[in-house]
């Protein structure tokens, strides 16, 4: 990877913030974007704009195709089976809520269970406490010391009545890699769905859905250079089809009566309203970008960048970290007697932006013992050397808090 190369396609990255070169530090929160998604953004509101799959003029046919050729281009992404089973919907929060709604509110009964880890985002978290109403239990697999998730534990808690397993493919705060296919074939011995959260692992590495075999993936294309508000939620088609909408009116129905109406078929289903098209098309221009570069390749930059940063905190005397042993892309860590919030308001002021706060992963916090952490988080438009001003500017939040 030609990391300057790249660097000169985010245009973001030549601002300054108090007088320093920003160096972008939270791509675990969100990515920043290349002039490529930006302009084929302009260019659609410019050239192509209009309401897909309403009319037979012109540039409504230009923006449906557009927006169906995104699909395509997601199938292909993550090896789905066709465009049948590829759902754009906003974010990952989104894709879980249909989930839980459309699918696991109907097919779940009193005494069903659902197996979660404690290193889940909330998005995988709060959807599902819906179920307990029903009298679904929610029942927590716990992690080892070293931040990994416990596979015995795990094994040892799938009963007749575990209904579905839903985990996230990678920790958004301790950055541990799950073993995805074997919990799937776990899930699937045992006669469980299976559901997998790829917010944080769908942009950096490649993510294959007939390898891992989930009945359901979720994840967001912001994450991934894309724009806001436009996300992904794969389903097997033969579940998709069982499932009623979540969602109803406008572009997800088939014909409409007084009293009742029949709905589109898959996937537009699951798409009420009108489509995000602008979110699609930078989707599908990020998608092209990070295929060109090669997701092995930025897999293995992340990879570098975080062993450099393990290394050089290492060194900074009252650093705990508290990433996980196979952890990658991202550092989370203490600063002794330093509240995460000063540490990210003081490196601010070298126009170091990392993320601070409960990482959206209050039942983890709890878990580490900890209130809050500091995260810095990488992707393929970091270097070396901004992780180096990073731990060097550490120095300057221990001096502010020595005076």
């Amino acid at each position: 990877m030609n990391v300057e190369k790249i660097r000169e396609d985010f245009p973001i990255l030549k601002r300054k913030i108090n007088n320093h070169p920003l160096v972008f530090l939270d791509s675990a929160s969100t990515s920043q974007k290349p002039v490529q998604v930006i302009n084929a953004i302009k260019n659609y509101y410019e050239m192509n704009n209009a309401n897909p799959h309403r009319s037979i003029y012109q540039l409504c046919d230009e923006a449906t195709q557009m927006y169906e050729d995104a699909r395509k281009k997601v199938v292909k992404f993550i090896n789905a089976r066709n465009d049948e089973e590829i759902i754009f919907v906003r974010n990952t929060n989104e894709a879980m809520n249909i989930i839980v709604q459309s699918y696991a509110m109907d097919n779940l009964k009193e005494g069903d269970e659902v197996l979660l880890t404690v290193m889940e985002h909330h998005a995988n978290i709060v959807p599902w406490q819906m179920l307990q109403k029903k009298g679904v239990k929610i029942k927590f697999v716990d992690i080892k010391d070293d931040g990994t998730l416990d596979m015995d534990k795990l094994k040892d808690m799938m009963s007749k009545n575990t209904k579905i397993v839903s985990v996230t493919h990678k920790s958004n705060v301790l950055g541990s890699l799950n073993p995805i296919n074997e919990i799937g074939k776990i899930s699937h011995d045992n006669g469980s769905l299976f559901v997998v959260d790829g917010a944080q692992s769908v942009p950096n590495m490649q993510v294959d859905v007939n390898n891992i075999n989930c009945d359901f993936l979720a994840f967001s294309g912001h994450k991934m250079l894309a724009p806001m508000n436009i996300g992904v939620l794969y389903g097997k088609k033969e579940i998709l089809e069982r499932m009623e909408p979540f969602m109803r009116g406008s572009d997800m129905i088939k014909e409409v009566q007084l009293t009742e109406s029949t709905w589109n078929d898959l996937p537009w289903k699951f798409e009420a309203g009108t489509p995000n098209v602008e979110g699609a098309v930078g989707l599908s221009t990020a998608i092209d970008y990070l295929e060109k570069i090669g997701l092995d390749n930025v897999e293995k930059h992340e990879e570098d960048l975080t062993k450099h940063a393990l290394e050089r905190l290492r060194d900074v005397e009252g650093v705990k970290i508290l990433s996980a042993k196979n952890g990658n892309g991202m550092v989370s860590f203490h600063l002794s007697g330093v509240h995460s919030h000063d540490i990210a308001y003081i490196l601010n002021d070298s126009g170091i932006a990392i993320r601070s706060g409960h990482m959206c992963a209050q039942p983890l916090m709890r878990r580490l013992g900890v209130q809050s952490v500091a995260r810095a988080s990488f992707y393929l438009y970091n270097t070396k050397e901004e992780i180096d001003k990073f731990v060097d500017s550490l120095e300057n939040v221990k001096k502010v808090f020595k005076k």
